[in-house]
């Protein structure tokens, strides 16, 4: 039995797009809509109840929008949110998690660095993983200033080298041989992190996981689409122009004061 309704996405903002990028890639055959709340980036300076409320906000959006599936496209979304969504909406929900588990099980140097923001590393959900892994060192650093400027469309910019220099550089130290992104907004970074990182230094996100998993979810619940008629849509509540760069000038984006 298919299913046509759209795969739902929403975000603090455009750094999402790293994960529809990857669900688009491996079904490309399902309609898609994608929710840029980047007027309230970036979560990860924001309280866990403000947190719940802008993700019960966009949820209802895109249920209005008769999204069959939900992906939880922010890393501090999901580990401040998740779980109250889940309990609220009858909806299945993806969301993503920093990738400890697979760099700690890799790592040579039983040393792993870990980006994220201060909401993703603070939780309980990122803390009960990182106690999962107590053999393995794990380096944290809060990416202050890193989500504003992607948001303003200063990636290249020297600020964001700087700052870059500044997180990496005592990880580098420590000898750490994987580097997990905890905020999706980080792959857009990967450019400038490996010209700082040493060559052997893996780097890990959550991209290609969470596309699996919204192919099994949908497989074996919410329905695939037949691939007929399908549409990709994009909302901001922010400057159009940053999220339209982001995905290559390829699709309009729709301005809305959600």
């Amino acid at each position: 039995m298919h299913n046509n309704n759209p795969i739902g996405l929403f975000d603090s903002g455009v750094g999402g797009t790293s994960i529809w990028k990857e669900i688009h890639q491996l079904l490309p055959g399902e309609s898609t809509i994608y929710l840029a709340d980047s007027k309230n980036a970036p979560y990860g300076q924001k309280s866990k109840e403000e947190i719940i409320a802008l993700s019960e906000k966009n949820t209802e959006y895109l249920l209005e929008r008769n999204s069959k599936l939900i992906v939880v496209a922010c890393n501090t979304a999901t580990t401040n949110a998740i779980k109250e969504l889940r309990a609220k909406y009858d909806v299945p929900f993806i969301g993503i998690e920093p990738a400890i588990k697979p760099a700690a099980l890799h790592s040579n140097t039983q040393t792993i660095g870990i980006l994220a923001t201060k909401g993703t590393l603070s939780s309980e959900l990122f803390n009960k993983a990182v106690e999962m892994h107590q053999t393995t060192k794990i380096i944290e650093q809060v990416g202050h200033g890193l989500v504003p400027l992607i948001e303003n469309g200063d990636i290249n910019s020297p600020e964001m080298d700087e700052l870059l220099h500044t997180y990496l550089t005592p990880m580098i130290a420590a000898n750490i041989d994987y580097l997990v992104l905890g905020c999706s907004h980080y792959p857009y970074l990967i450019p400038q992190i490996r010209k700082i990182l040493p060559p052997h230094v893996r780097i890990i996100d959550s991209g290609e996981a969470v596309a699996r998993q919204t192919k099994n979810v949908l497989t074996g619940h919410a329905g695939l689409s037949d691939g007929l008629n399908t549409e990709n849509r994009f909302y901001t509540n922010a400057n159009p122009k940053v999220l339209e760069d982001i995905l290559d000038n390829r699709y309009k984006v729709v301005y809305e004061d959600f």
